[in-house]
């Protein structure tokens, strides 16, 4: 869109041109203009003065128009010379009607009448013949679409006595209970619901009574496990019950149910410093495993209940993702990790040689860690300093532990909450299905590969 200037700006410009002995382009490169603009202001002041540079808005006729043109062609001036000759003010205007003149001849160039264009009114509707010159035929069916219009408020009425209108389910609600005695036409045009519409909500209300078991089954899976499972957890309960049933169909039914599973809050994340000797990342995030006892991932995290701590400190299994030790306690002591790893120790077979992984904390640093693990001939990896992703699958059952238990109830005391950590990891390795592992608990996962084997 060009720039608009003022009169007196123009004014000053074409002065500068003509009085000031200053080239053209010297004057367009200082005012930052085009060089073309600056010769039109300085050629219009010079042929009308101070008028030529005032903008002014013209209807100019087709008469006009055609002159102009005739005028350019036949003096050969052009477009800016021929508007400072007539005093066209608007920019591009003789280009525009040159096109028009070209593709349409002089009917082109008539002036178009700006805005919208008028609507054309309807012809009034004939009123209705009075009632003597009207058939038998038209007068019943007058009568037979007041009766439905009669009854279709009243039917509305005894379904939802609180509603108004109603909306489309319960429009097609009230017609499909009339139809039995009036026209469904007649009622569609009563109820002002479209046939379309209409048969729409019957085949949708048809359809919430045919998933009304399977929403019963759903909401009983959803309220057993307290909202921990999802959409595709709990088709994985169906579909091992026996079900044929699709994960997308369980999730609409469940947004209608308005079931969803929680939200997990952001973990808990400290750092002490270095300490001791580092191990290198061996693990590389590789957290797939092919047998039992081959890779090992630890960590440990903080609870808070009414000012008081516990912290948590486990060792998961990445064949099927099992916690096969864990120890708590108030304090975040070396003892900690030395209990939790004696236990797991005592889970290992003479040949079994697993990789444990960690962070770079303190107690995986400390001279007794070290040596409690080389006894057992483990090689120790360690994530990379800052980077919580290289244990991503600790991080992760952390995240599902707090968010499926920890913030879902209340604890009063420490020793409340120590029982339901060891309630719930039970239920994590036992009862709860993992979709990576076919729909299976961990547990239930090893049992049935160890017997396959």
């Amino acid at each position: 869109m060009s720039k608009r200037y003022d009169e007196w700006f123009k004014l000053q410009v074409a002065q500068q041109c003509l009085h000031d002995g200053t080239s053209l382009r010297e004057v367009a490169r200082q005012h930052g203009l085009d060089h073309s603009l600056v010769r039109t202001w300085q050629e219009s002041y010079r042929q009308h003065g101070v008028e030529g540079l005032r903008t002014t808005y013209t209807h100019h006729s087709a008469a006009f128009k055609q002159q102009v043109l005739e005028t350019m062609w036949r003096e050969g001036l052009s477009r800016r010379q021929t508007e400072v000759l007539f005093d066209i003010r608007e920019r591009g205007a003789i280009g525009r009607w040159e096109r028009q003149y070209h593709s349409g001849g002089l009917t082109a160039l008539e002036p178009k009448r700006k805005g919208r264009r008028p609507m054309t009114q309807k012809p009034p509707s004939p009123p209705p013949p009075p009632d003597d010159e009207r058939s038998q035929d038209e007068l019943l069916k007058e009568l037979a679409y007041l009766r439905a219009e009669n009854a279709y408020p009243k039917k509305a009425r005894c379904l939802d006595p609180g509603a108004g209108s109603g909306n489309a389910g319960q429009k097609a609600q009230t017609v499909q209970g009339l139809r039995h005695e009036h026209s469904l036409a007649l009622l569609l045009r009563a109820a002002e619901l479209p046939r379309s519409t209409f048969y729409y909500q019957i085949q949708a209300l048809g359809a919430d009574d045919r998933y009304a078991s399977l929403k019963a089954r759903i909401r009983a899976i959803y309220d057993r496990h307290r909202g921990r499972y999802g959409y595709r957890r709990i088709t994985a309960v169906l579909r091992q019950a026996g079900e044929t049933i699709n994960h997308k169909t369980v999730q609409r039914l469940m947004q209608q149910l308005g079931l969803k599973s929680l939200i997990r809050p952001k973990r808990y994340r400290a750092y002490r410093g270095a300490e001791g000797y580092a191990a290198p990342n061996t693990l590389q995030r590789r957290f797939q495993a092919q047998r039992p006892h081959q890779r090992w991932v630890t960590d440990i995290t903080e609870f808070k209940v009414n000012g008081q701590k516990l912290y948590l400190s486990p060792i998961m299994d990445l064949y099927n993702g099992e916690i096969i030790a864990f120890q708590t306690g108030p304090r975040p002591v070396f003892d900690l990790v030395k209990g939790m790893l004696k236990k797991a120790f005592g889970r290992l077979m003479p040949e079994d040689r697993p990789l444990l992984h960690s962070d770079q904390g303190w107690h995986y640093r400390h001279p007794s860690y070290r040596r409690l693990v080389v006894e057992k001939r483990i090689l120790r990896s360690m994530s990379r300093k800052g980077n919580c992703l290289d244990n991503a699958a600790m991080e992760s059952f952390f995240g599902t532990l707090k968010a499926e238990y920890f913030h879902l109830n209340r604890f009063d005391t420490i020793e409340q909450l120590q029982q339901g950590l060891d309630q719930y990891i039970h239920y994590y390795n036992h009862e709860r299905i993992r979709l990576k592992l076919k729909g299976l608990s961990p547990v239930q996962y090893r049992t049935q590969a160890l017997g396959a084997g």
